[in-house]
Formats: C-alpha cells, sequence, structure tokens
C-alpha cells in the first residue's frame, strides 16, 4: 500500500484522531478486510515507518563527511599526533644540543642515554597517533604545532645553556670529539681547568672500589713529583682488598698544581661520591661514563670510561702487595710495584708537566723537575714528547 505520509503528518498537526485520519480518501490507505481497526493499524504502521527513517538518517549522517568547521576544528584538538609534534623537536632537539654540548646542555639530564630514551617514547607515541588517527596525517595545523616545537626546543636548550653559563658551567664538546693520547688517556681542546690559579689534577672514586684503589697509587706518586703529599692515610678497598691510598682529605702542597678531589669513603659498595660544584659534574657527566674511577688532568686531559678508557692500573696485578710494600716500592721507585704503577705516574707527571707550560726542550729547567729521578725524569721527557 502507498500511503501519504505527508497528509498524515498534515492531519495529525490538524489534531485529527488515527480513525478519521485513516478514513480520509487522501492519505491512501487500504487496509486489508481483516483489520478491524482502521486507525490502530495505521498508527502502528506509522510509528514503524518513523523508526526505520530515523534510522536511515542516523546512518546518513555516519556516512556523510564532516564540514570543513568540523575538520578544523577537530584538528585544533590536542589529539595524541598533535601532542607529539610539539615533543619529538623539543626532545629531540634537546638530545641533539646536549649531545654536542653535554655542558652546560646536558647537565639537567644527560643525552645518553636519559633524553635518547625520552625521545624514543615520544617518537613512538607520534608513531602510534598518527596510525590511529582517521584524519589527515599532515595539515596546516600540523605544521604550524611542529613549528612551535622546534621554537620551544630551541628555547628549552638555550636556557638550559644560559643557566649553566651563569653558574660557571665550562663548555664541553661530546666525547667523540677527543684526540687520542699514550696510556688510553684522551684529550680534548677546552679551556684549561684551574684552582687558585693553577692546572688541576681532578680524582673522582671511591674506597670501596678496587680499580680506584689501585689507580691510588700512581695519583699520589704523580701529585708528590710537583710538591709535598700529606693527609693519606693507608687501608685496603672494601670490594677484594686491594691496597690503596685514601685521598679524600689528601693535602697537596704545590706551587704548580692542584688536587681536587670526590671520594666516597663510606666503604658501601656502589656508593659513588657527590660532586661539590658545576665544573665536576660537568666533567664527571660529560666523560666519566658512570663509572670510577674518572680521572682529568688541567681539564683537558681525561681517562674514564665515556672516553673508552678502562682503569688506570688492574686491581689484580697489585692484590698480593701491602699496603707497605706499596708505599716503600712506589716512594722508592723500585720493585715490582713501581713496576706496574710507574706507567700510568709517568704518563700524569708528564700531562702536568705540559699543563704547567713545560715542553721536552724546556723540561729540565722547570722548578719543580729538580726532585724527580734520572729514570722518572728521562720518562717523563719521552712521554711529554708524545702528548698533543
Amino acid at each position: 500500500m502507498m500511503v501519504d505520509w505527508d497528509r498524515v503528518e498534515e492531519l495529525r498537526s490538524k489534531g485529527w484522531d488515527w480513525d478519521r485520519i485513516a478514513d480520509d480518501p487522501k492519505v491512501g490507505f487500504h487496509p486489508d478486510a481483516s483489520v478491524r481497526e482502521p486507525g490502530r493499524a495505521l498508527r502502528g504502521l506509522y510509528h514503524r515507518q518513523r523508526s526505520r527513517r530515523e534510522r536511515q538518517g542516523e546512518e546518513e549522517r555516519r556516512v556523510k563527511p564532516p564540514s570543513k568547521e568540523e575538520r578544523e576544528k577537530e584538528e585544533r584538538r590536542w589529539s595524541l599526533p598533535r601532542i607529539s609534534y610539539v615533543l619529538v623537536p623539543v626532545v629531540g632537539l634537546w638530545f641533539l644540543f646536549a649531545y654536542l654540548v653535554p655542558s652546560p646542555v646536558g647537565l639537567v639530564l644527560p643525552a645518553i642515554p636519559y633524553l635518547a630514551l625520552v625521545f624514543v617514547v615520544v617518537a613512538f607515541l607520534l608513531c602510534f597517533g598518527l596510525l590511529r588517527t582517521t584524519g589527515a596525517r599532515w595539515n596546516t595545523v600540523y605544521r604550524t604545532t611542529l613549528i612551535w616545537g622546534i621554537i620551544l626546543g630551541l628555547i628549552v636548550s638555550g636556557l638550559i645553556a644560559l643557566g649553566g653559563a651563569l653558574a660557571g658551567c665550562p663548555f664541553l664538546p661530546p666525547a667523540a670529539a677527543a684526540t687520542s693520547e699514550p696510556g688510553q688517556w684522551a684529550s680534548f681542546s677546552v679551556s684549561p681547568w684551574h684552582e687558585n690559579g693553577l692546572p688541576t689534577l681532578y680524582f673522582y672514586g671511591a674506597t670501596w672500589c678496587p680499580y680506584c684503589s689501585a689507580s691510588s697509587w700512581a695519583i699520589w706518586k704523580a701529585l708528590s713529583g710537583f710538591g709535598s703529599v700529606s693527609n693519606t692515610p693507608f687501608m685496603y678497598s672494601a670490594e677484594d682488598s686491594i691496597p690503596e691510598v685514601v685521598l679524600a682529605n689528601a693535602v697537596v702542597t704545590s706551587s704548580y698544581v692542584s688536587f681536587v678531589v670526590s671520594e666516597d669513603t663510606s666503604g658501601v659498595k656502589g656508593n659513588f661520591p657527590t660532586t661539590s660544584n658545576c665544573v665536576q659534574s660537568a666533567y664527571v657527566g660529560a666523560y666519566s661514563g658512570s663509572a670510577i674511577p674518572f680521572v682529568v688532568i688541567n681539564g683537558q686531559y681525561v681517562h674514564g670510561s665515556g672516553t673508552g678508557a678502562g682503569s688506570l692500573i688492574d686491581p689484580g696485578d697489585v692484590q698480593t702487595f701491602t699496603t707497605t710494600q706499596m708505599e716503600v716500592n712506589v716512594s722508592a721507585e723500585t720493585g715490582q710495584p713501581w713496576q706496574i704503577e710507574q706507567g700510568q705516574t709517568w704518563y700524569m707527571m708528564a700531562f702536568l708537566a705540559k699543563a704547567c707550560g713545560a715542553t721536552p726542550s724546556n723540561l729540565a729547567s722547570q722548578p719543580y723537575y729538580s726532585g724527580w729521578s734520572p729514570s722518572t725524569k728521562t720518562s717523563v721527557a719521552d712521554d711529554l714528547a708524545m702528548i698533543t
């Protein structure tokens, strides 16, 4: 049957009841002969027809593409892709500058591994968000957001660098920029690190650490070549019982070099020392590789795992000696203990001598040089000729 539903709506708006509407010839409702109540039958048919139309309308609305205004509103919403378009350049630029200038940009958060891990996370979020989005993956809103992310990344990196510079942090290049030196040392073209106007030897270690303990004798002996060293008790490391010189409170009396130390003396395995200023933090963060022992001479010569160098001295080489044997032999430059320690001792003395202005041709004329033994003089002169 073909019912004029528009006519039905018209008559309903006039207040007609369903029986009267069903009897109207213009409506075109012709029920079966078995239908006893035409008005009731028409009303049921009307509601079914209306429900069907509403469902069709909903489907049409779902299929209908959104308008330009709706699309722009959706794009401006802070969805996961748009948030990621901000975070990726911010973290990416911060990582890049922190890697290239580990101090001062990398002091707040080191490039490796922390910023690198954060960058991987935000990059994953961007990819995940773009895969889930049903709209455009690259549009004017996203381009603008990315530009603002780049600007924010430059601002964040710049503010960190400015804050570090104002705090007196040195500008340090990445470990990859190092020049190899003898004895697994590395050098950097940076401003010298002076304390009280003197070239500095900086030691970062712990008394529990066997590698620090084995290396402490070479540091102690090298400093002795430039003055007197006191307040350095002898003991054994908490791990592996390696003989050591405790350097935490060492007093170095010298007119040529200064000694700066960060040494944990708790004896608790795994405890690392704390740094006391931005310069120490900068070198430890940039080049130590989160390992000990770590030694820096004049801010330009570095020995640590972050620069590809291992321990100064292998603890297994000195494990069988007592502290007395180590002290006597290293002081007198005789015996097997001295043979083990002398190589790194000479390198450190050569680096310190160069920091004091010595060259192979004028080393003998330096006032601190007269107290060195003949064998040490020859070795240091040879080592000085090799370093850059």
